[in-house]
Order: structure tokens, then sequence, then C-alpha cells
């Protein structure tokens, strides 16, 4: 666990202020006047505001968002009662930060007319700059307003997401449930409901609105249904729905649970694409074959971790295979992270390893890569789940030495043949071409 920095208070408001504290990991406090924004109240703040927002996406170990933390309190103070200025913790409430597209920290965007579509922040990262971005994008808010235009901030409904469209929400019976949402390998969020109930009412437009949010957000993998239990009374008895509305979540050979989360149309998707996260499939493994595989990786992913393993003729096949196991599992582990995972052979791409201080001995070697700051950080344990495990906690929580990666870019890749699967063979004396050696030179070398 991080150590809190100290700070001079008495004891009495250390514990006053201590859930506050640890609740954005340091960077804001509700004595700042940047707003805290998370899942439970970002529709209700954001989204149904007729206000202009500000909004910073961060993680508490990201060295640059701690560089902006006082500037961003600063332009929060100066732009107080004109506009509003908050943060949300993307690594705490990665779902959130993934309704936007969040690839990096720190990400700003600017929330104005259009609260469906914010606009990147493509400012100064001064107390100074943020202002006059702000102002100028107050400025361009109003203009709208008095030419007529309004961006619907659908503050007079409920519905933080817009209509959506109803047949996003899959209507189910008696008759297709077991086919449509059990023999699914999809995860499914289904609301039983009376036509006569005033809160399933208010629920169904936040219900509609996230159905179709979470389909893009998904790719269709988590989906939103809806059962009318008034009518299908043999599936509102087999899930024991006692009240109105009752939400349950399906998995595929799993007991069904019941929904604990918000109804707003921000609090459903963020639980969906939790579940979601949840049920994806571990990022690939790939062998750095060429250069497009370390470049598309690495500059996609957040961070990409690479490992050097030993020769094929060092470990055979089933040695390669052991660490190729050790590195899945790791993958696997870590799925909700945006990492990428690479391999490569030890002597196959020198520069790289040249460019990264694994040089030549020590295999199996670990590295992981952000490309954005061109730095990394070596694996100093034991290749094995417990070693790897600890060095990817540490990076998690913004600890553990880096530098900078050699020549300050991604080096040079070779092309190379993949891995055939099977043991090394070593070269034969067919094999080897003295065509070029001069045997004469040689001779009078060696003497």
């Amino acid at each position: 666990r991080r150590t809190t920095r100290r700070v001079p208070i008495g004891l009495a408001r250390v514990l006053a202020c201590s859930l506050t504290v640890l609740s954005v990991h340091g960077l804001y406090s509700a004595s700042d006047d940047v707003v805290e924004l998370n899942p439970s109240n970002f529709n209700r703040e954001v989204m149904q505001s007729d206000s202009l927002w500000l909004v910073e996406f961060y993680a508490p170990w990201c060295g640059h968002c701690k560089n902006l933390a006082p500037e961003w309190k600063k332009a929060a103070t100066a732009l107080k009662g004109i506009v509003k200025v908050g943060a949300v913790d993307a690594d705490q409430h990665n779902s959130l930060g993934g309704q936007y597209g969040v690839r990096g920290f720190p990400t700003i965007k600017i929330f104005g007319a259009n609260k469906h579509k914010p606009e990147d922040y493509q400012g100064g990262r001064s107390s100074q700059a943020i202002v006059d971005s702000a102002l100028n994008a107050l400025r361009s808010l109003v203009k709208d307003r008095l030419g007529g235009k309004t961006g619907g901030s659908d503050s007079g409904r409920q519905s933080g997401g817009g209509a959506g469209n109803k047949k996003d929400v899959v209507e189910l019976t008696d008759d297709n449930f077991d086919s449509t949402v059990l023999d699914s390998g999809d995860v499914w969020m289904v609301e039983f409901f009376a036509p006569w109930c005033g809160h399933c009412k208010n629920l169904e437009p936040e219900w509609t609105a996230a159905a179709s949010e979470v389909k893009e957000q998904t790719k269709g993998k988590v989906k939103l249904g809806a059962v009318d239990a008034t009518v299908h009374q043999g599936l509102a008895s087999r899930y024991g729905i006692r009240g109105f509305p009752t939400i349950k979540i399906f998995r595929k050979g799993e007991e069904p649970e019941d929904y604990q989360g918000g109804r707003t149309r921000t609090d459903i998707v963020a639980h969906a694409l939790d579940l979601y996260s949840d049920n994806i499939p571990p990022p690939e493994l790939r062998e750095i074959l060429s250069e497009d595989i370390l470049k598309k990786t690495c500059e996609d992913y957040q961070l990409c971790i690479i490992s050097v393993l030993p020769h094929i003729l060092d470990t055979g096949a089933s040695g390669r295979n052991s660490y190729l196991e050790v590195m899945r599992t790791m993958a696997e582990k870590y799925k909700k992270k945006m990492w990428g995972w690479l391999w490569t052979e030890a002597g196959a791409q020198m520069e790289l390893e040249s460019s990264l201080g694994i040089g030549g001995f020590g295999y199996p070697a670990m590295a992981a890569i952000n490309a954005r700051k061109m730095k990394f950080a070596l694996l100093r344990g034991s290749f094995s789940e417990t070693g790897i495990h600890e060095f990817l906690r540490e990076l998690s929580v913004g600890r553990g030495s880096t530098a900078t990666v050699g020549g300050g870019a991604l080096p040079k890749i070779n092309t190379v043949e993949p891995w055939d699967g099977k043991d090394g063979v070593l070269p034969t004396e067919d094999d080897i071409d003295l065509s070029d050696v001069d045997l004469d030179e040689l001779e009078k070398t060696e003497l």
C-alpha cells in the first residue's frame, strides 16, 4: 500500500478527512474546488448539467497527473462559479474512462453544449492556459445559445444518455428466454418490470439509452433485455421477482445475481463495462516478427510487456512453452489493464535488447515499455508468476525504477520467421558456408 504524504494538521482533522483523501489517492480533496467525479455522480453532475465542464481523467500513479494537480486546482478556484472543473480517477473507475476513449493520462475533456460529444482539450497544462481555454469554450457556448443552438443536456428528463434505440433492449418472454439468454455466451442484464410501475417508467429511458451505448462499447458482448413480469409470470416466479423493477445479471453456467447499482444510464453503462472487462479474453501474446508488430502493440496500449526468452537450443520446445505459459497466465491476470504482450528470442532483436539494457545475458528477461514517455522498467526478480506479479503490481501503483529507452525511440526491428513450435536443431557442416573465409589468412592470424 502506498504511504500517504504527511501533512501538518491535527489528528482530528486527519480522521475527518481520511476517507476523502483516500478516495482520490491524495491528488484532490474536499477542500479543493475540483469536483470529484465517479460513475455514481457523473450523470447527475455533468450530463444533466447546463454548465460547461472541464473534466480531467487521471491515474494516481501518473507523474504528469501529479504535476498537473496543483495547476488544475488553481484553475478550478479561478473558474469557480463560472465553469465547472472536475476529476475522475480513471484507474479506479476505468469503465467511466473507457466510455470516453481514455487511453492515456492525464486526458482532459470539455463537456459543452452537447454533453454526449465532449471535445478533447488541446491547450497547455498551466493554470493560465486552462483558464483561457475554458473561457474560450464558454464564449463559444454562449454564442451558440444566442444563435438558437442547444446541445441538449437533457436536464428536463432523467436520461443522461440520449433517447437510445428501443430495439437495443431485447424483449424477453417465457418462450425465448432460455434460448436467448441462458444458452448465450454473452453477459445479460435483464430488467423485470410491470407496465403500471412508476419506477419502471422512470427507468425505461435510462435502460434504453444504456442498451444502445453498451451494445456499441462492448461490441454486443453485454446485452440488455426486459421482461414484462405481469405477462410472463413463469419467468418472474422462476427468479423470485417480488418487486419492480428488478434487474438481474446472467452469465452462462452461473447462477443469476442481483444488480445493486444505480439506475442512471451512466451507472448502468459503467456496470456493464465492468462485466465486459471481467469476461473479455486476455490479450494475445505475440512474437516480435516485424517492426509493425512492435510499433502497433506499444503505441496502442498503455504499456507493452516484452519478454526476451532464451535461444531455442538452450531450452528446447518444452522449456520455451513453459515460459510462454507463464506470460499467458499473467496476461490473463492483468487483462483489465491496457497492456500489450510480446516476446522474442535472445539474439533475434539485438537493437531492442540494447535499447532496454538487456544485452546478451540473464535470459529470460522482461521489460515494460511506456511508448508515450519512452520509459521502461526491467524485471529484477524471478521470471515466474510470483516474480512477474510483484513486478507488474509495483508498476501499477507507480513504483519501481525506470530508465529512458536507448536512443529515445523504439529501435529498429529485424523481420524474422515465426517460431515453428519445435525443438532447435544444431547446424550441420553442410549448413556452414565457408566460401567467403580466407583459410590462409585465418591460419596466419591464429599463429
